[in-house]
């Protein structure tokens, strides 16, 4: 599982808040609610928070495969993750 708990305390070490990433840098307030959940998010997110924080892809994004908590560790590819989006809502 990928973890961005190093993403807070290095914003903290620079003095960077997530009101300032916001306002500041345009940065999006959905994509730091993914960040806190460690859901997906863009290599490109990645990287504009490095540029912004002048620091590494380490200081931020830390693997723990310990973390799975009982998923498969592979990846499925007969599954669509999108799956539930082609549904239709009937009134």
């Amino acid at each position: 599982m990928i973890r961005y708990d190093r993403l807070w305390s290095t914003m903290e070490a620079k003095g960077l808040t997530q009101y300032r990433l916001i306002k500041q840098h345009n940065f999006s307030a959905g994509q730091i609610g993914r960040l806190k959940k460690n859901m997906h998010v863009s290599t490109h997110t990645l990287d504009t928070l490095c540029s912004i924080l002048d620091c590494s892809i380490s200081d931020i994004v830390e693997y723990s495969p310990e973390a799975l908590s009982g998923r498969s560790r592979g990846i499925s590819l007969n599954k669509n993750p999108y799956r539930f989006l082609s549904r239709r809502r009937r009134p």
